[in-house]
């Protein structure tokens, strides 16, 4: 039989009992501090720098009892009674930490708002995420995600916002996300999710819809009537964007790089609340302006280079008042540049690109002296374009390529 340094055992002993102590008298429930333990073990140490969040994680004092620089990202809920407290905030800093988000989060059911975005965690979402339901904020961007979200994302009833951009997410968007009733942001962007857009209209509260650069395909669902801000650039989407005439509260628009057809509806031009409209590279034939529309309009970007729009330049854009911004280039509109349209440079149009058309004939006086102060080009066109002003430099179409183009 061994026997026992005596003045190590008092030592010891003394260790264990106020070990044990600590357990039994923590304000924070166990379960809240093994997972705050199984996520800091689950990310590379040699990943966590100095000065970062996870460096102030010392599990020798209790994350809910304590007032000192300790257990940053953190907030707890006050006791009532003998309870434990609970955590209810997780936000680390964007650190760059390696790792990945284990099982054991879900039992953090007193959460309300994770955020581990602009990090290096990686690996599939667990289910277990599906037990946060008192979440009203969701934030994981910027990190390298994979997997779908189907079998968990529906069960978060509470949440209000859901930002899941920059990751490598894939698979469907599950129709069942239209469960979220109290949802008002939802951003998927720069992911890999595929297949249709689902129905999102009973989203009533949803504002912001971001879904860019992902590889969705099909036409547009019917979207949520409050949408102030829609981006879906850089999928596959088709058809025709006529349905969001009816939604008078948006803001800003782009589905850019896409491929929708047919007009570019007066409806939507017209919605009374649009600042941004981004309709490029796509592969629409025709803009329709009506001159009652432009007037009291808040419209000041309207880009819709690289489509197959044809016809004339459509006059009536001067009377949208506010409008700052206009890019028509790489389309087909043939036809004199509108003199109204030198009227409005520098006042306010500040931007104009109308290069790579089939326009003709001369340019408007305006065209000359204002135009130093405009950012545009009118290149490789049919014009009549003296070099000497700043929007005609670049070369004008051959005359080959012109042939058959007339001023009219």
């Amino acid at each position: 039989m061994h026997s026992l340094d005596s003045s190590l055992c008092p030592m010891t002993f003394a260790t264990l009992v106020s070990f044990f102590l600590t357990l039994s008298h923590s304000l924070t429930l166990q379960s809240d501090i093994k997972a705050l333990q199984a996520l800091k073990l689950s990310v590379d140490p040699n990943m966590i720098p100095p000065s970062s969040y996870l460096t102030t994680w010392d599990f020798s004092v209790d994350p809910c009892d304590n007032i000192g620089p300790k257990f940053l990202g953190i907030l707890c809920s006050s006791p009532s009674n003998n309870s434990k407290s609970r955590i209810t905030t997780l936000e680390l800093d964007g650190a760059g930490y390696d790792g990945f988000l284990p099982p054991r989060i879900g039992t953090l059911t007193e959460l309300t708002s994770l955020d581990l975005s602009r990090n290096r965690f990686r690996g599939p979402l667990p289910d277990a995420l599906k037990n946060l339901n008192k979440l009203t904020r969701l934030s994981l961007s910027g990190n390298f995600f994979t997997g779908g979200i189907w079998t968990w994302i529906y069960r978060l009833k509470k949440v209000e916002r859901i930002d899941l951009s920059e990751n490598c997410l894939s698979g469907r968007i599950p129709a069942r996300i239209s469960k979220l009733r109290r949802l008002t942001q939802l951003s998927l962007s720069k992911n890999e999710f595929s297949e249709r857009i689902p129905n999102i209209y009973a989203l009533q509260k949803l504002q912001i819809l971001d879904l860019d650069s992902n590889m969705l395909i099909g036409s547009l669902p019917k979207l949520p009537p409050r949408l102030r801000t829609l981006r879906l650039s850089h999928n596959k989407l088709t058809g025709h964007i006529t349905s969001l005439v009816n939604l008078d509260h948006l803001i800003s628009v782009d589905v850019s790089d896409n491929w929708f057809t047919g007009p570019i509806n007066r409806g939507v031009l017209a919605l009374p609340r649009l600042s941004h409209l981004n309709v490029s590279f796509n592969q629409f034939t025709k803009m329709e302006v009506n001159n009652y529309f432009g007037s009291g309009s808040r419209l000041r970007t309207l880009d819709a280079q690289r489509n197959h729009l044809r016809g004339h330049l459509p006059v009536k854009l001067v009377n949208f008042e506010r409008l700052e911004v206009i890019n028509l280039a790489h389309n087909q509109f043939t036809g004199q540049i509108p003199m109204a349209y030198g009227q409005r440079l520098g006042r306010p149009w500040r931007t104009l690109f109308l290069d790579y058309n089939f326009l003709s004939g001369r340019i408007p006086p305006e065209f000359g002296p204002v135009a130093v102060r405009i950012r545009g080009s009118l290149a490789n066109n049919c014009l009549s374009c003296p070099l000497r002003i700043p929007l005609c430099r670049g070369q004008q179409r051959h005359a080959s390529a012109c042939h058959g183009v007339t001023d009219g």
